[in-house]
């Protein structure tokens, strides 16, 4: 513990401006003016500006590579298209643009049985455009997490978390299961205001920006206990850095490496994705960092929804997407909406069908609905982390409402020829 806080003593001075710190990227936005990091928690990029950075962030820390795979699974583009998506939100009646121009939507995409149902790019975002997932990035290092159960490298989810990081032992970390930390009831103390410079987020955030080898982790043994592991569930970034040092630990490459090797490649993803690093040559940050192509986060949600195959392969245990999408309990009988880094549905339809998502701040969010074999992709420009916007949930429901509505219509008219 003494080391940690020593570690978190000196990169706690060092603030520097890390507004560009590469001066172009191999990406078309790649000779854009973008903002700084702390801009976007902040909240204070202006809107052109939120738009570059988002589409930029392999520019503002050292990234892991995820290389894709040689076929790309193809998409193709239903002849039935929506165009119209008619709901009520909070009293109020929207339409499609309405939700693409209140939530500053760069970029919207609808599957249904494996076909492209409405595909659209705004604000000079294109099919080769890659963009941050925010906190999505949480639902990709659960999935990690089942590969390597799947594989062995973690044996149970029962395991504490030091087996895998040997280095927590005597933080508030000792005595937690892999479970909890993917339920996020570890019971550690943990505030994710993002915008608050005190707050443990932008602690860790300040962590990252030191690039100082050891500095996420070197905050996460400064965490104190706050409550029995499996009883409180507290969202906390900081639990899926612990994820991404579990995984670390556990198979002995690096998180990009790996999802690249069980997913990426496999199930032939059309482009390379980044994932931020804690430092050069460091960790993969668990929570947050990782960015992609429209199509290739609908191709994972395509990966989850079919239940983890890839290339005719199980990459995940049996019933490991059913069991990591929906609530569960902690000790004492609370059932939040969240599974292991998935959230579990919010509205009524939602919890009907069983649906789940993976979401960000800044308004990414990744909807798979089974019963509907519906997933959606939803690419947010909201220049403040979080504030007033249209429910994703109720929108994506009535998404889902509107392609049921045009399938009925198509079947009826081919009957009745």
């Amino acid at each position: 513990m003494l080391v940690a806080l020593a570690i978190f003593a000196a990169i706690s001075c060092v603030k520097p401006d890390i507004s560009q710190p590469n001066v172009v990227s191999d990406g078309p936005h790649g000779k854009e003016p973008i903002g700084t990091v702390r801009q976007i928690y902040d909240g204070v990029l202006t809107p052109d500006m939120a738009v570059n950075t988002f589409r930029n962030i392999d520019r503002l820390f050292p990234t892991g590579k995820v290389m894709h795979g040689s076929n790309p699974k193809p998409l193709t583009k239903s002849a039935t298209q929506i165009t119209t998506v008619r709901f009520n939100y909070e009293g109020w009646d929207y339409g499609l643009n309405d939700y693409l121009e209140i939530n500053r939507v760069a970029g919207l995409l609808v599957l249904k049985d494996d076909e492209i149902r409405l595909e659209t790019y705004r604000f000079g975002n294109n099919e080769k455009t890659r963009w941050m997932s925010m906190s999505i990035a949480k639902s990709i290092t659960s999935t990690l997490i089942g590969a390597a159960i799947k594989d062995g490298p973690i044996s149970s989810l029962s395991d504490p978390v030091t087996k895998y990081v040997p280095s927590l032992a005597g933080s508030a970390y000792e005595n937690v299961s892999v479970r909890d930390v993917l339920m996020m009831s570890s019971g550690v103390a943990w505030s994710e205001a993002y915008s608050d410079p005190r707050s443990d987020r932008r602690r860790l955030l300040e962590a990252q920006i030191s690039q100082v080898p050891g500095s996420a982790l070197a905050v996460i043994k400064t965490l104190r206990k706050a409550a029995d592991p499996g009883t409180v569930n507290n969202y906390s970034t900081g639990e899926t850095q612990v994820a991404a040092e579990i995984l670390k630990g556990a198979v002995k490459r690096p998180l990009a490496q790996y999802l690249s090797e069980k997913i990426w490649s496999k199930y032939s993803m059309e482009a390379e994705a980044t994932w931020w690093l804690d430092s050069p040559d460091g960790t993969e940050i668990g929570g947050s960092g990782f960015s992609a192509t429209l199509r290739d986060y609908g191709r994972f949600g395509l990966f989850i929804l079919g239940g983890g195959i890839a290339d005719g392969q199980a990459v995940l245990p049996a019933e490991w997407t059913r069991e990591a999408t929906t609530p569960k309990i902690v000790r004492g009988g609370h059932q939040p909406d969240y599974g292991y880094l998935w959230w579990t549905g919010a509205t009524n339809a939602s919890r009907r069908d069983r649906a789940f998502a993976a979401r960000g701040i800044h308004g990414q969010f990744l909807y798979i609905n089974p019963a509907a074999n519906v997933v959606i992709v939803v690419w947010g420009a909201r220049p403040k982390p979080t504030g007033f916007a249209i429910d994703d949930w109720t929108f994506c429901d009535a998404v889902v409402s509107e392609l049921e509505r045009r399938d009925q219509s198509k079947s009826m008219f081919s009957n009745a020829e």
